[in-house]
């Protein structure tokens, strides 16, 4: 029962990414957490081998048509990497229930995020032939990029729904090319992430490669389909999914305490 569980977790999983993007990746802890009863402590590093191995996925086709910001991704990365060891340092040193309520804060700030979508464009650096103007954006794309580090090393999360407003409306990026840069980033910090779990990490190998199959799988056939799909349709679902799973963990949560 646990391997046909763990196939239909990992197939929704990707399902969601093959739609959504990065975004979906905030569903695999409580589905980890709840679907298969794993504690925090396996649930954290399972959901970056997935968040890893599914943004690797999807960057290499962008990468293979020129749709990533190499710079722009090394300026997130180096900002990101050691900010997940810092995350994941912090996680060591706190309870199950306060990693979850702090988990249920990020679903919901990224269900608000992704209500208030409203897909334009900003320009508040130059982004063209000439590059970016880090002397005017450093100050807002380098602290967004510790933040992102910080919550994947902290919570397991790839931090797409941070990743591509900044990079579409701070720095001016086009969407294209935001997606392909911010997978990559989410690739750096979420194996920067994984690193900083391992010397405590227990993760059932069995468990592990089926949920990582059946969530790529799944996000392959779904990437596939998802052109015929209402996208901002299906992203106001999805936030309203995503704000019933964070009640629930805050509801359970409380209630364990």
């Amino acid at each position: 029962m646990t391997v046909w569980t763990t196939l239909g977790l990992g197939a929704v999983i990707g399902v969601l990414l093959g739609l959504l993007g990065g975004g979906g990746s905030i569903l695999t802890v409580p589905a980890l957490v709840y679907g298969l009863n794993l504690g925090i402590a396996q649930a954290i590093p399972m959901s970056l081998i997935v968040v890893t191995i599914a943004s690797a996925t999807g960057a290499l086709p962008k990468i293979r048509v020129g749709q990533v910001h190499w710079r722009l991704a090394g300026i997130f990365a180096a900002a990101g990497i050691p900010a997940a060891f810092v995350g994941a340092a912090i996680g060591g040193r706190l309870t199950q229930p306060i990693i979850m309520i702090g988990f249920a804060a990020v679903m919901l700030v990224a269900a608000a995020r992704m209500l208030l979508d409203r897909g334009g464009t900003g320009t508040p650096c130059t982004v063209g032939d000439l590059g970016i103007n880090w002397r005017r954006c450093a100050s807002r794309s380098i602290p967004i990029g510790f933040l992102v580090g910080l919550l994947t090393g902290l919570f397991g999360v790839g931090g797409g729904f941070l990743i591509i407003p900044a990079l579409v409306v701070l720095l001016g990026v086009e969407m294209p090319m935001a997606i392909g840069t911010s997978l990559l980033i989410i690739v750096a910090n979420s194996a920067a992430g994984l690193v900083a779990h391992a010397n405590a990490m227990t993760v059932d190998t069995t468990i592990t490669v089926a949920f990582v199959g059946a969530a790529i799988a799944g996000s392959l056939i779904a990437g596939h389909l998802g052109t015929t799909v209402a996208t901002a349709r299906l992203q106001r679902w999805f936030a309203y999914l995503v704000i019933a799973v964070a009640a629930y963990v805050l509801i359970d949560t409380i209630a364990i305490r």
